[in-house]
This record gives structure tokens, C-alpha cells and sequence, in this order.
């Protein structure tokens, strides 16, 4: 059983969920409040057409032919009325439920790409699909009802309410009779709801990431034949959401079996009355229709109220976990205005690259992954960095790219001018990048090229494209550099997807080039042809990259040696 504790900080953890929520949908409040008055005149329509089906029951049984038509006629005026307003609100929900999922979504992803590095990597790909798809879709489908639902059956109960008391108290108290339970049943229900809201998304979650890993795999996978041990995980994992889903069916199957219980009962007990009454001569036979409408819409109202709390609760577990994301820090583009001052110089006369006794550890790490490192490189120079695999390597290029902040220490680029700014995600601007591993994207390869430069042209993708040396090959394509690139570059060899990746760095045309592990997949022809291109059409470029391949070595002024302890010393060739 939970704990009185344990409930207020469920409540306080909900509250703060559903705070940040209200402040992000209060740029609708105008719609929201248009869709609460529509709903609210709804709700007293449906409550007139009900008094008027009373008294037009009353004429007929009093043959009153006048009273007849007039309440015939304003009880199908009021039963029209209801339905158009309610088809109005059915689309007043679809147009600002579409604005809020587009805008979350938007939201939600503009804070995975701004978010720093260092926070956003520690989700995978999947999950944080899943919460740009499955949270977002909960809460856009959900809040544009949920916020008027509350006004809306609020004013249907009371109004319920209203009119059941001034016919008869006695009759309101019996459609109250369910009230305890329902109330009673909220409690259980807050607790479950969470329960299993939080374990569905992030099993839903897993299974995403499972699919989104195994399918962008699925070459290694078939090649190792583990395809059947593959399918077997899957159909463990979704063996497990099938069992929290239906968990949760259950547990909904018998809360509502038992209100549906509890609802009889009193909709019988409110009929008994009625014919009672009715028998006795205090009412007419339409106020005792009106009765038996009125102690139905009465219970269902309330019990409406009261399932607003685990809809509240679900709504709440989706939104905190969108919050989660756009929670985390951003990235500040500090000295920005700075590094614009420096733009012109650096292109032209190039940039230099110093680190001073710079140590670096990740969040999720004990020890620094770099400890107390020194380099320098200027513009013309080449430095490469080797070692072992996981060492450090790949972690000074993310500081020289601002992908991650020291925690001691500093890196900065300085022009020819002595302008000098600390490396952040400001100085990006200065580096062109050929990562580690496939990098390419869908599309064709123009594309993939002008991605970096979106107005360049064919002639500079051409150029750019002979200096990577991937010209010989992407000109004999039947639609050469418009070829369409398969997922993950599938239709190129790994060795010409590199080229292409080089090929995109050298387009950007910026004033350091970071290469990290850039000439892996190409053969020591092909290496040298491309470093001397590269070398040769920017001799002012400022070259850091990593390798471990000593051919490499020679096109370097200097050479570092990353140790396992994360010291740095400059090596002979």
C-alpha cells in the first residue's frame, strides 16, 4: 500500500509536470477558452432539450396541443443546437490539438539539437523518437480536452445538480450514492496509472530503439547469421509489453466493471424513486423522464470528474518526460560576437589551435579521459594524435570542435590579427569535420554535400569532389553527383563514402580541418592522392586529426601520443 508520503510526492511531482504544461499551452488560451464557452453552451443546451423533453411529455399526457408544439419545437431547436456545437468543438480540438502536437514536436527537437553533447548522448536514438512521437502525440491529444473537459463536465454536474434538487433533493441523493466509491477508486487509480503509464513508454521505448538499432544493422546482423536470435529478443520484448499492456486492460476492465455496477444500482435505485413518487401522484411522467435522463447524466458527470485524475495522471507522465528532454542544458554560443569579428581574418589568413594544461572527464566517468595536455597547431601545420583505441583521441577533437567543455585548462583559436576567442560551439565555424565511422545521409549526394554549404555550386561541388578524389567514380554514376544515396550509404563502398565525407569537409572551406580517423577505408594510393590535394588547394588550412595508420605520419609536422593514463607528449615520426 502506498504511503500518505509517497501520494504528496506523487502530486508534487505531477504538479510541477503539469505546470510546465500550462505554461507551454497558454499561447492558446484564446482557443481554449472559445473551445470552454462552446462546450459550456453545449452542456446547457443538452440540459434545456431535457426540460423540454419534460414538459412535452407533461402536454401530451395533459393534451395541451399549444404547450405540445412549443415544446416539441424547442426541444428539437435545442437537440439541432447540440449537435452543431458539438461538431464545432470536435474541429475547434482537431485544429489546436494538430498546432500543439506540430509545435511540441518542434519543440521537443529543437532541444535534442541545441541540447548540449554531453546531455543528449546519453539517450538513444529510439527512445527519443519515442518521445517526439508517442508523449508528444498523448499530450496534444489529450490536453485540448482534458483542460475544457474540466469546465465542461463541471458545469454539466452542477447544472445535472441544479435541476435534480429543485424537483426533488431526495432523488439527488440517491444519484449520489456512488460517490464514496468513485472517489475511493481515484486514489487506487492515481497510483496504478502512473504505474503503468511509465512502464509501457519506457518499454515501448526500448522496443523503438531495438527496431532502430537492429534494422540500421541489419547487414552485420544477417552477416553474422543472429537473425533468429534477433527475432527471439524481439519477441521477448514485446512478450513484456504485452503483458504491462494487458496488465493495465485488466486492471481498466475491472475499475470500469465495477463503476458500470455501482451506476446500475443507482440508476435503478433513481427509477425506483421515480415510479414511487410517481405512484404517489408528487410527480408528472415527464418529470419522472427527466429523472431518469437527469440521475444518469448526474453519475456519469461525476464519474466523468473523477477519471479526470488518471487521464490527468497520464497526460502528467508524458509531459514529464518530454520535460525531461527539454529540461536539459543548452548550448550557450558564448563569444559569438566575437568569433563573427574573427570570421573574415580566419578564412583568409587561417587560424591557430592552442590547448594548455587541459583535463576533460565525461559525466557518466570516474577518471579524466585527458589529463593536463598541451598543443599547438597554426595554419599550414598538420598534428595528428595516436594511441590506442579508446584513449582520448576522439575526445580532443569534440573539445576542438566545442562539442564538450574542459574542466580545466583552456583551448582557444587565435587569427593572424592576435584576436583570440575560447573554443565553444561558437568556433565551429572555423572547422570543417570528417568523422569517425558513416556519416552520410539519405538523399542524393549533392545533398549530402550541400548540406554544409546549401548555395554552392555545381562547379564547387565538382572541385571539391576531384580533391577528395571521389570524381573518378561518382562521374561515371548514370546521374552522377544526383544519385541518390541508399540508408546509410548501402550502394557505396565504404572507402568512396569517406571520400564523400572528405569531399563535404573540403566544400565548407573552413580554416581548420578535423579529420578523425578520415582515411581509414582507403587504400595508401588513394590516402596520399587526397591529403596531398587537400595540402595543396589549402595550403593555409589548419590540419588536426587522429589515425592508426603511419602512413599517415608523414604528411604531419607533429605527432602526439596519447597515453593510458590521458597524458599527452609529442612522439618522433
Amino acid at each position: 500500500m502506498k504511503k500518505p508520503g509517497e501520494y504528496v510526492e506523487l502530486f508534487r511531482s505531477m504538479g510541477a509536470e503539469w505546470k510546465w504544461l500550462l505554461r507551454f499551452v497558454s499561447r492558446y488560451r484564446l482557443q481554449i477558452v472559445l473551445y470552454v464557452v462552446i462546450g459550456l453552451v453545449g452542456t446547457a443546451m443538452g440540459l434545456g432539450a431535457n426540460v423540454a423533453s419534460k414538459h412535452l411529455i407533461d402536454s401530451v399526457i395533459s393534451h395541451d396541443s399549444e404547450t405540445i408544439v412549443r415544446s416539441a419545437v424547442i426541444a428539437v431547436a435545442l437537440g439541432l443546437t447540440q449537435i452543431i456545437v458539438n461538431a464545432f468543438i470536435s474541429r475547434v480540438a482537431s485544429v489546436v490539438g494538430s498546432r500543439i502536437n506540430s509545435e511540441i514536436r518542434g519543440n521537443i527537437y529543437e532541444h535534442i539539437i541545441f541540447s548540449r553533447w554531453e546531455s543528449i548522448r546519453k539517450y538513444h536514438s529510439g527512445e527519443l523518437l519515442n518521445r517526439i512521437e508517442g508523449d508528444v502525440s498523448t499530450v496534444s491529444n489529450s490536453i485540448v480536452s482534458f483542460i475544457p473537459g474540466v469546465f465542461t463536465r463541471s458545469a454539466q454536474f452542477i447544472g445535472c445538480l441544479a435541476v435534480v434538487l429543485w424537483y426533488d433533493p431526495t432523488m439527488a441523493i440517491f444519484a449520489f450514492m456512488s460517490a464514496p466509491f468513485l472517489v475511493l477508486s481515484s486514489r487506487v487509480s492515481a497510483k496504478m496509472m502512473r504505474k503503468y503509464n511509465k512502464e509501457s513508454r519506457e518499454m515501448n521505448g526500448k522496443i523503438l530503439s531495438f527496431f532502430s538499432e537492429s534494422i540500421q544493422n541489419l547487414q552485420t546482423i544477417k552477416a553474422f547469421d543472429i537473425t533468429k536470435r534477433y527475432a527471439e529478443q524481439l519477441k521477448n520484448s514485446l512478450q513484456i509489453y504485452r503483458k504491462i499492456r494487458l496488465d493495465h486492460d485488466k486492471f481498466s476492465i475491472i475499475m470500469s466493471l465495477c463503476l458500470s455496477v455501482i451506476g446500475l444500482v443507482v440508476t435503478y435505485t433513481c427509477y425506483g424513486w421515480g415510479v414511487y413518487r410517481l405512484w404517489q401522484g408528487k410527480i408528472t411522467y415527464g418529470t419522472m423522464t427527466l429523472f431518469l435522463q437527469l440521475s444518469g447524466q448526474l453519475t456519469s458527470s461525476f464519474a466523468a470528474l473523477v477519471a479526470l485524475l488518471p487521464s490527468s495522471i497520464s497526460i502528467a507522465t508524458a509531459a514529464g518526460r518530454i520535460m525531461e528532454i527539454t529540461d536539459l542544458p543548452l548550448e550557450k554560443h558564448k563569444d559569438s560576437e566575437e568569433t563573427e569579428k574573427m570570421a573574415e581574418s580566419a578564412n583568409e589568413k587561417g587560424i591557430t589551435v592552442s590547448c594548455e594544461n587541459l583535463t576533460y572527464t565525461y559525466d557518466d566517468a570516474k577518471e579524466p579521459v585527458i589529463k593536463d595536455i598541451s598543443f599547438s597547431v597554426s595554419p599550414g601545420e598538420t598534428i595528428a594524435f595516436v594511441g590506442p583505441s579508446g584513449e582520448g583521441k576522439t575526445t580532443i577533437l569534440r573539445l576542438v570542435l566545442g562539442l564538450v567543455e574542459p574542466d580545466s585548462g583552456t583551448m582557444t583559436m587565435t587569427d593572424a590579427e592576435s584576436n583570440k576567442v575560447n573554443v565553444s560551439e561558437s568556433t565551429r565555424r572555423f572547422c570543417s569535420y570528417v568523422p569517425q565511422g558513416n556519416a552520410i545521409f539519405s538523399g542524393c549526394i549533392a545533398d549530402n554535400l550541400r548540406i554544409v554549404r546549401p548555395e554552392a555550386t555545381d562547379e564547387e561541388l565538382e572541385n571539391a569532389l576531384r580533391i577528395a578524389d571521389a570524381w573518378s567514380f561518382i562521374s561515371e554514376l548514370p546521374d552522377g553527383m544526383y544519385t541518390e544515396i541508399s540508408e546509410k550509404g548501402v550502394n557505396f563502398s565504404e572507402g568512396q563514402v569517406q571520400r564523400m565525407s572528405i569531399a563535404r569537409a573540403i566544400l565548407r572551406d573552413a580554416p581548420v580541418i578535423v579529420m578523425d580517423e578520415a582515411t581509414s577505408a582507403l587504400d595508401a594510393a588513394t590516402e596520399e592522392k587526397v591529403l596531398a590535394n587537400i595540402m595543396k588547394n589549402y595550403p593555409n588550412r589548419t590540419r588536426i586529426i587522429t589515425t592508426h595508420r603511419p602512413s599517415m605520419l608523414n604528411y604531419c609536422t607533429r605527432v602526439y601520443r596519447i597515453s593510458k593514463d590521458g597524458r599527452l607528449s609529442e612522439v618522433e615520426k
